[in-house]
Parts: structure tokens; C-alpha cells; sequence
């Protein structure tokens, strides 16, 4: 007898794949990526935020998803306010430089905290 297909409401989760230390080894690196921004001009989390889109895209774990998530809401966020706080740094050197360092500051506690919080298999801060 054969069976009806199932709809997208019953589909079984079991049937994903599960992740194996590669996907992880690949989260590590991502995040280490993201913690060397202040370090690198910013290149190196551009080429994790690239990463970062395409996996999300692909991605069926919730948790992994939205890790994938909040590094991109980390880097984007940074980027604004490194944009707002220029023209202090163009007009003020001392206090553009001190908003810059707090901007880094912020985005290095935000991907530290998602990294521990990744290593012990919890979702990311809101």
C-alpha cells in the first residue's frame, strides 16, 4: 500500500541532516573572522558576512540560522555606526576616535558573546 505524500506541516524534522564538526569548525571560523574586524580594517568580516548570507540561505538548523543572523545584525549595525560617528572623526579627531573605539568595542562584546553562547549549543543574545 502506498503511502500519502506529506505536506509541508508534516514534514519530519528527523529527516534533516545533522550537523557534523565541519558545519561547527565553520561557525568557529566565521565568528573568529567577525572578532579580528578592528584588527583587519574590517576585510576580513566582509568576507565572513558573505558567508555568512550564503549559509543562512541554505541553512536548516534554527540554531545555526539564526547565529548566521546575528553575526550579520553585528557587522551591519557596526557599519551604521561607524558612518554616524565620521563626522566626528573628520571634524574631532580625539572624540571620532573614541566613538570608533567604542563601536569596536561593542562589535567585539557582541561576537564574543555569540561565540561563547554558540560553543555551548544556546541561541544567540536578542
Amino acid at each position: 500500500m502506498r503511502q500519502p505524500e506529506k505536506t509541508m506541516s508534516e514534514t519530519d524534522f528527523a529527516a534533516f541532516e545533522t550537523k557534523t564538526p565541519g558545519d561547527r569548525t565553520v561557525m568557529h571560523v566565521l565568528y573568529a573572522l567577525h572578532v579580528a574586524a578592528p584588527f583587519t580594517a574590517w576585510f576580513l568580516p566582509v568576507v565572513a558576512l558573505i558567508v555568512n548570507y550564503v549559509k543562512r540561505a541554505d541553512e536548516g538548523d534554527p540554531l545555526y540560522a539564526r547565529h548566521h543572523s546575528y553575526m550579520i545584525r553585528t557587522f551591519w549595525w557596526s557599519v551604521l555606526w561607524l558612518l554616524v560617528t565620521s563626522p566626528l572623526f573628520i571634524l574631532f579627531i580625539v572624540p571620532g576616535a573614541i566613538a570608533w573605539t567604542i563601536v569596536a568595542i561593542w562589535y567585539l562584546y557582541r561576537c564574543i558573546r555569540g561565540w561563547l553562547r554558540f560553543a555551548d549549543n544556546q541561541l544567540p543574545p536578542q
